[in-house]
C-alpha cells in the first residue's frame, strides 16, 4: 500500500516537467513554420525578379561581367605598379646627385666644376642615347637572334592607335596587371644612365669633356643596352645552361658593366700628372661632399634594389620588396664598417672616405642576390665584398692605375663578387635546389616539382655572364678609348691639367668662393707671392 502511494506521488511531481516539454516542442514547431514561411516568401520574390527580367543571365553575359571585374582588378594592379616604379625610378635618378657629390669631393678643387658638369651632361646625353637606340636594342623584339632587339627606335610602338577612330591605347594587360611600355622605359632609363655615370669617376680630371659626352652616348645607346639584351631583355644568357643567369638588380648588368669600362678608361688615359710621385696633392678636397654623396647613393639604392620587383600589385611582390630592402641595408652597413676597421688596422687612423667606399662596396655586392638569399647571407655578402674592395683597391695602387674615386674596385670587382654570391648563397634547400628568379619558390619542372642538381649549373651561368660582360663592355670601351687617344681627342693637355679644367674652360672659373680659404706661399721665378691653397682631405682617392 505504501509503495503504491509513493509511486503516485512521484507521478504527480513529474507532471509539470512533461507539460514544460510539450510547451517547448510546440514552440519549436511554430519556429519551423515561421522559417518555412520566410523561405517561401524569398522564393516568391526571386520568381518575381525573374519575371521582371524575363530571363536569367546568359553565359555570355556572365563572362562579360567576370571580364569587367577582372579588368578593374588589373587596372588597380597596374596603378599600383605605376606608382611604385615611378617612385623607385625617381629614387634611382637621385643617385646621380650622389655620384656628382662623391666624385666632386674626391677630386681636386680646381676641377670641381668640370666633374659636376660631366655628371650632368652624362645624364642628358645618356637619356638621348637610351631614347633613340638604347631601349630598342635592350628590350625590343629580338626575333630569335638572342643578341639585340630590333623594334622600338625613338619610342615608336610604345602604344597602339586605332586606324579608324584614332583612339590610343598606351597599356598592355596580362595576368599581373596593366603596364605602359613608357613606365618600363622610365625605370630602365634610370639604370642605364647610372651605369654610364660610373665611368665618369674613373676618368675624372684628365679627359676632354666633349669626348666624354660622345662616349656617354655610345655607352648608353649601345654598350650597356647589348648587355641588357643578353640578360634582362631575354637574350641568350637568360637561358644559358638551361638555368640562366641571376642578377636581380644589376651587380653585373649595371655595376660590372660600368666598373670594367671605367677600369679600361683609366688604364688607357694613364694616371694624372704626379699622382704617384706626390700623392698628398691628390687628397679629396671636400670630405663633406663625399659623405653626402654616399648617403644620397645609399638612399637611391632603395629604388635600385626594391624597385627591381618591377611591380607592387600583390602581397608577394610587397614581401619581396621588403626582403630586398632588408638585405640591402645589412650588406651596406656590414661592408662599410668592415672596410673602416680594415683601414684603421692598416694606417691607425680613422678614414671616413674608406668608410664611404665600404658602404658602396656592400651595396654593389648585394645588388645581384638581394632577392634570393636570407639576411645572414646578406651579412656575409657585405663582409666578403668589403674584403674584395680593399684588396682590389690596393692592387690598383700597386699597379699604379689611377682611379680617382675607386670606381673599378667598388663597381667592377665587387660587381663580380655580387654575381657569384647570389648563386653561392641562394636560399634553395641545400645545394641541390635553386631559386634564382623564382623568388620564394624553387625553380620547377613542368610538373611543378623542384628541379634538382642544378646548383653547379647556376654557378656556371654566373661565370659565363661575368666573362661576357668583361669581354663586351671592357673590350669595346677599351677599344673606343684607345682610338680616341691615338687621334688626340681623349686627354687634356699638360697645361690645362696643371692649371685645372675649371679656370681654363669654365665660367665662372672657380666652383667655390675664395673667402676663408687657406693660403700658401709659392715662388714664381724671382717673385714670391701668396695664393689660395687647396684644403686637404683625410683620404687619398
Amino acid at each position: 500500500m505504501m509503495k503504491t502511494l509513493a509511486a503516485l506521488l512521484c507521478l504527480a511531481a513529474a507532471e509539470p516537467t512533461l507539460k514544460e516539454e510539450v510547451e517547448l516542442l510546440r514552440k519549436q514547431v511554430l519556429a519551423q513554420r515561421d522559417l518555412y514561411e520566410d523561405q517561401q516568401a524569398l522564393i516568391a520574390e526571386l520568381k518575381s525578379r525573374r519575371l521582371q527580367t524575363s530571363t536569367w543571365a546568359t553565359q555570355a553575359e556572365l563572362t562579360a561581367q567576370v571580364a569587367a571585374l577582372t579588368a578593374v582588378d588589373q587596372s588597380m594592379g597596374g596603378a599600383m605598379d605605376s606608382m611604385w616604379m615611378c617612385l623607385c625610378g625617381a629614387l634611382v635618378m637621385f643617385m646621380h646627385a650622389g655620384f656628382g657629390m662623391l666624385e666632386t669631393g674626391c677630386c681636386r678643387e680646381k676641377n670641381a666644376s668640370n666633374v659636376l658638369m660631366k655628371n650632368l651632361v652624362n645624364v642628358c646625353v645618356g637619356t638621348l642615347g637610351w631614347w633613340s637606340i638604347g631601349w630598342a636594342i635592350a628590350y625590343g623584339a629580338q626575333n630569335g637572334n638572342g643578341f639585340i632587339g630590333t623594334t622600338g627606335w625613338f619610342g615608336v610602338d610604345f602604344y597602339t592607335q586605332d586606324a579608324t577612330t584614332g583612339v590610343i591605347t598606351p597599356v598592355t594587360c596580362n595576368g599581373d596587371g596593366c603596364q605602359s611600355t613608357m613606365l618600363s622605359w622610365f625605370f630602365q632609363w634610370a639604370f642605364c644612365t647610372a651605369g654610364a655615370t660610373i665611368v665618369s669617376g674613373g676618368v675624372a680630371e684628365r679627359v676632354k669633356s666633349p669626348t666624354y659626352a660622345l662616349y656617354a652616348f655610345f655607352m648608353a645607346g649601345f654598350i650597356y643596352p647589348v648587355v641588357v639584351a643578353w640578360t634582362w631583355g631575354g637574350g641568350w644568357i637568360a637561358n644559358v645552361l638551361d638555368v640562366g643567369y641571376m642578377d636581380f638588380a644589376g651587380s653585373g648588368v649595371v655595376h660590372l658593366t660600368g666598373g670594367v669600362s671605367a677600369l679600361m678608361g683609366t688604364i688607357v688615359l694613364g694616371p694624372r700628372k704626379g699622382r704617384f710621385d706626390n700623392p698628398d696633392e691628390f687628397d679629396c678636397h671636400n670630405l663633406p661632399l663625399v659623405v653626402f654623396g654616399t648617403f644620397a647613393l645609399w638612399f637611391g639604392w632603395y629604388g635600385f634594389n626594391p624597385g627591381s620587383t618591377l611591380g607592387m600589385h600583390d602581397g608577394a611582390t610587397g614581401a619581396m620588396a621588403a626582403q630586398v630592402a632588408m638585405n640591402t641595408t645589412l650588406s651596406a652597413a656590414t661592408g662599410g664598417i668592415t672596410v673602416f676597421l680594415l683601414r684603421y688596422a692598416i694606417v691607425r687612423k680613422y678614414d671616413v672616405g674608406a668608410l664611404c667606399n665600404g658602404i658602396l662596396a656592400g651595396l654593389v655586392s648585394i645588388t645581384a642576390g638581394c632577392g634570393n638569399m636570407e639576411c645572414g647571407s646578406a651579412f656575409a655578402t657585405g663582409l666578403v665584398g668589403a674584403l674584395v674592395y680593399q684588396l682590389s683597391s690596393m692592387l690598383l695602387q700597386k699597379l699604379r692605375i689611377d682611379d680617382p674615386v675607386d670606381a673599378s674596385p667598388v663597381h667592377g670587382f665587387c660587381g663580380i663578387w655580387g654575381c657569384l654570391a647570389c648563386a653561392l648563397f641562394d636560399w634553395g634547400k641545400g645545394v641541390d635546389h635553386y631559386h634564382g628568379w623564382s623568388g620564394w619558390g624553387c625553380m620547377a619542372n613542368t610538373d611543378g616539382s623542384c628541379k634538382t642538381g642544378i646548383g653547379g649549373s647556376a654557378i656556371g651561368a654566373q661565370f659565363i655572364m661575368i666573362i661576357m660582360i668583361i669581354i663586351w663592355a671592357g673590350g669595346l670601351s677599351g677599344l673606343t678609348f684607345f682610338i680616341l687617344k691615338v687621334t688626340g681627342l681623349l686627354r687634356i693637355s699638360d697645361e690645362v691639367e696643371d692649371v685645372g679644367l675649371d679656370s681654363h674652360h669654365h665660367s665662372p672659373p672657380k666652383a667655390y668662393s675664395l673667402s676663408g680659404c687657406p693660403t700658401k706661399t709659392v715662388e714664381v721665378g724671382a717673385a714670391t707671392g701668396v695664393v689660395p691653397g687647396e684644403p686637404k682631405g683625410a683620404w687619398a682617392a
